[in-house]
């Protein structure tokens, strides 16, 4: 009878060690490059040893090709958390960190790392890179208006957003060589010039116009431009794959308010759309990096700071939030009115979003639509801890009238 073998990979920059241990001993760790054809030739080995459970850590991204190699060659594969491998004494080198990994998953001490389906994947390359765009984009946008301020034109204190197509024109206007201030305020949108009047919008185009000033002007716009038909790119992809693979998911999640197409499509693409990863809401909303840490001593709260979590998703949670807070006749909008009484905006606004997390994965775990009408059945804990506040509250209240 075969015995069942485990392999530890420790992966590097431009190494590989490799760790096979047999439930017994350990045999004589192998080292390989990064290369693709020796990783080929790690598989190989790994298959003419028999064996097919394989854990590697997370070391930055030097795992990936690795991780896409061997599970294109058939092995089942662990992604480990360093942080939890270091939690376990007896290691020392690379060569034994090899061969540590290797029996703690032999052992079954290893708690994988959720990695999504190749779709998933693919699709969460799109949609972090549209992130990444957008935030480029606010970066060139804040560049532009301080070019703009500096050549004394004031016009992006009478818009909401310099992206707008009023600004826009003015600023290729700028470029092309017009100063004339009522040349360019027939570029501004007529219902910004009646709610400031004709008369301010041309003194906030009138400034002094340097060549230097002009040239970053430019420069600025050229990427910005070139920005936004990258992103616009990115979006398009993120399209096509979600209604190729998971058009019931989109549909479903853009019934819940503050959730838009694009919300929708970065959620399914860091969640995976399948909450079978994680036994409840709670569970989810912990991974998000939304639920308050329990810190929680004799009796007494040291700390409710929220845990660290998938900063990409708890990013566009939060961004949902707002606009769900700002949709009228929505229970967020009056949820986060009440908590923004006892609380400061920005901790009732992680609240709602913690409460969109719980939403998401009731929506996507039963394939249901939200539905605003549907009761909400509390935790009898949570009810008798509130009854017990409100009696306790009671009390002081009525001692202090006493008094």
């Amino acid at each position: 009878m075969n015995q069942y073998k485990t392999c530890g990979l420790d992966v590097h920059k431009d190494t590989i060690f490799c760790g096979v241990f047999d439930g017994k001993r350990h045999q004589e760790v192998k080292e390989y490059s990064t290369l693709t054809s020796s990783i080929t030739s790690l598989g190989e080995y790994l298959k003419s040893e028999g064996i097919e459970d394989v854990a590697m850590e997370s070391t930055g991204i030097y795992w990936i090709p690795v991780w896409n190699i061997l599970e294109e060659m058939g092995f089942n594969l662990t992604l480990v958390n360093p942080y939890l491998i270091k939690q376990m004494p007896g290691r020392k080198s690379d060569v034994k960190d090899a061969q540590w990994i290797a029996t703690l998953l032999h052992k079954g001490l290893v708690r994988s790392s959720l990695i999504p389906c190749k779709e998933i994947r693919e699709l969460r390359t799109y949609s972090r890179k549209y992130v990444r765009l957008q935030q480029r984009l606010t970066s060139i946008l804040q560049e532009m208006e301080r070019n703009l301020e500096m050549c004394g034109i004031r016009i992006t204190s009478f818009v909401s957003n310099i992206s707008g197509k009023s600004v826009m024109k003015v600023i290729h206007a700028l470029i092309e060589g017009e100063t004339d201030p009522e040349v360019l305020a027939g570029y501004i949108h007529g219902r910004i010039v009646n709610k400031h009047k004709r008369k301010t919008i041309v003194e906030s185009l009138r400034g002094h116009i340097t060549p230097q000033h002009l040239f970053q002007l430019e420069l600025s716009l050229e990427e910005y431009e070139l920005l936004c038909r990258q992103r616009d790119r990115c979006e398009e992809e993120m399209s096509r794959l979600c209604y190729l693979h998971y058009p019931e998911e989109l549909a479903l999640l853009q019934t819940i308010p503050g959730i838009s197409l694009l919300s929708a499509m970065i959620v399914i693409a860091e969640t995976g759309a399948d909450m079978k990863a994680f036994e409840n809401s709670g569970k989810f909303a912990g991974w998000t990096g939304l639920r308050p840490r329990n810190d929680e001593s004799a009796g007494k709260f040291k700390s409710t700071a929220t845990t660290k979590g998938n900063r990409y998703l708890r990013a566009v949670l939060v961004q949902i939030a707002w606009a769900a807070s700002r949709t009228k006749g929505s229970f967020f909008k009056e949820k986060f009115t009440r908590l923004c009484l006892r609380k400061n905006r920005k901790k009732a606004l992680i609240a709602i979003a913690r409460k969109m997390a719980v939403l998401i994965w009731n929506v996507l775990s039963y394939r249901e639509e939200y539905n605003p009408q549907k009761v909400i059945v509390h935790e009898p804990g949570k009810v008798q801890a509130k009854m017990d506040y409100h009696q306790k509250e009671f009390k002081r209240l009525e001692n202090l009238l006493i008094s």
